[in-house]
């Protein structure tokens, strides 16, 4: 194994220290590589002892004090006025890998040369989600023409940077099949049909509400605040991979709190890295001292086979190797049942179904079976 190799398993520091020596003597290749080996066994033997239960003790050390302990559900994150959900609500959303988080939200900075109030101000409205509702004084329905009014607010089109033209061409693409027409600040739609009653007038109204016109789709809201000396836009909904796309966005400072959104644009490595960050910060905030190689653990697992898992009956518990450990988990007579019926075997190799059972844990000083040969006796 030569060392750049090593440096894939080994972490920087060590690697350094090992490009250093080997440097400093004098030794022929096969030399360096039974070095590089040495020092590659001793250290992944010093990651844990042997036997060491390191799934039962990570359990334990991440769900004692998250559950024990008093742990706030709501936090208004500082000045910003953003609920968000922290705690125990939020550690479960992410071991149960939710496809969306009960409040997404993101962390967006600026560029240098776009770090000013007004550049952020500017962003702000050029990314909110905008719907007929967020821009009508009223949409009513007009019973004598056939048609549904939108009484249109001038302040609230001009801060958006909107025009009366740009709501009807975007109108006319999402409703095709209707004759879009404006006078002053009201926009008329009308069917084409002479034959149009009033169940069908107030499905058309529901739907204009909340007909979608400009900005990033989820964006509900966006908050601009000051953050050490930087301008920051809190914003109420996430869409990662459309934010990525805003000019004056710092892409290599943005925050997620939705996991799934994170996998599917950077990938499986981000989604691990964000999960250990989201677990870890929401018990730092609660003031909750969990060792940081717990939660890693908990996020290699659920993220091994390049895919979010859940920790629970249709991820990574459910997906045990033992009958046993399956079905003492959750829906036992399923995985008995099963398992009678594929003639399934049992190699009682962890912990759950030796317990079951009564038998010694192999783990530990349970993992080795030791033989003691006496000496025999000379005879006198």
């Amino acid at each position: 194994m030569n060392l750049e190799e090593a440096k894939e398993i080994l972490p920087p520091k060590l690697y350094n220290q090992l490009k250093t020596e080997i440097s400093n003597l004098s030794l022929s290749e096969s030399q360096k590589e039974k070095i590089i080996e040495e020092v590659i066994k001793a250290y992944k033997s010093s990651l844990v002892e042997p036997g060491e239960a390191i799934g039962v003790i990570a359990a334990q050390s991440i769900s004692e004090p998250a559950t024990q302990l008093t742990m706030r559900t709501y936090h208004v994150a500082g000045s910003v006025q953003v609920q968000v959900t922290l705690g125990l609500p939020r550690l479960i959303e992410i071991f149960d890998a939710r496809r969306e988080p009960s409040t997404p939200s993101m962390k967006i900075y600026l560029k240098k040369s776009y770090d000013t109030k007004e550049k952020a101000a500017e962003i702000s409205r050029l990314i909110k989600e905008i719907r007929i509702k967020d821009i009508a004084d009223e949409v009513i329905i007009d019973l004598v023409n056939n048609a549904v009014e939108i009484n249109i607010n001038n302040s609230l089109m001009k801060h958006y940077d909107l025009t009366i033209n740009k709501i009807v061409k975007k109108l006319e693409e999402l409703l095709p099949k209707f004759k879009i027409s404006n006078k002053e600040n009201k926009i008329v739609i009308k069917s084409d049909s002479e034959e149009i009653d009033i169940k069908e007038l107030q499905k058309l109204r529901t739907k204009v509400i909340d007909l979608y016109i400009s900005g990033i789709k989820n964006i509900k809201q966006v908050i601009v605040s000051q953050e050490n000396d930087r301008w920051v836009l809190n914003t109420v909904g996430s869409n990662l991979k459309d934010i990525l796309n805003v000019n004056g966005i710092d892409i290599s400072s943005i925050k997620t709190n939705n996991i799934h959104e994170i996998y599917e644009v950077l990938g499986i490595e981000a989604a691990r890295n964000a999960i250990i960050e989201e677990a870890s910060s929401t018990m730092r905030d609660q003031g909750l001292d969990v060792d940081i190689r717990y939660i890693m653990l908990v996020a290699d697992m659920m993220t091994v086979d390049g895919d979010i898992k859940p920790i629970g009956r249709y991820g990574v518990a459910g997906a045990k190797g033992s009958v046993l450990a399956r079905a003492n988990f959750e829906e036992t007579i399923k995985h008995l049942t099963h398992a009678a019926v594929v003639a399934d075997e049992d190699r009682l190799e962890s912990v759950v179904e030796n317990v079951m059972i009564n038998q010694i844990v192999p783990v530990g000083t349970g993992m080795f079976e030791l033989l003691y040969k006496p000496k025999k006796k000379e005879k006198a």
